[in-house]
């Protein structure tokens, strides 16, 4: 599969490993959902801080606050089709320092393990997954789980589920995560 993707650091007190960390998670989010007969395509990750984020998330979503990562789906725009063997432009994901770190924080997560997170989340949105409504949070949601397991880590919704011993069964889940 010919995937290009490109991380830039922008702004953000970042770990060294900010850059490695969110191609790997795009790279297996794609391997394991983009079917390599549209052709070769690429996408870009941008390390941001919450000012800049708070400024796109006005500009274009019309929400003056910052969010944990906002997708920009390229393949949603309205343009010309790419010529034969050019990429496929995806778009970009874009994420917000302090968010993230605080929200890691608050939630007991590693710093790395949630940046992971919302890469593929972000990356899934890209791809025309969505959770406005709850069939379509629950197969991101599972989708999302599966590839963080690959990686080793824990499912970021366990907590939202009540225990399987309980004879309710399985509480809604909260399609908020990882931010809307």
């Amino acid at each position: 599969m010919a995937v290009d993707v490109t991380v830039s650091r922008e702004a953000g007190d970042w770990a060294e490993n900010a850059e490695w960390l969110s191609e790997k998670a795009a790279l297996a989010t794609l391997a394991a959902i983009y079917d390599a007969e549209d052709g070769p395509a690429e996408l870009s990750v941008v390390l941001a801080d919450d000012a800049l984020v708070q400024q796109l998330n006005r500009d274009y979503r019309g929400k003056d606050k910052p969010t944990n990562v906002l997708s920009f789906a390229l393949t949603e725009a309205e343009g010309p089709e790419p010529e034969d063997g050019a990429p496929v432009l995806l778009g970009d994901v874009i994420l917000a320092f302090e968010t993230v770190r605080r929200e890691a924080a608050e939630q007991n997560k590693s710093p790395d393990d949630h940046l992971t997170h919302l890469v593929m989340h972000g990356v899934l949105h890209l791809l025309g997954y969505d959770h406005e409504t709850d069939d379509e949070a629950e197969e991101m949601e599972a989708l999302e789980t599966r590839l963080l397991a690959s990686f080793g880590i824990a499912d970021p919704y366990a907590t939202n589920r009540l225990s399987p011993d309980d004879p309710a069964g399985v509480e809604p889940t909260n399609h908020e995560p990882p931010d809307r």
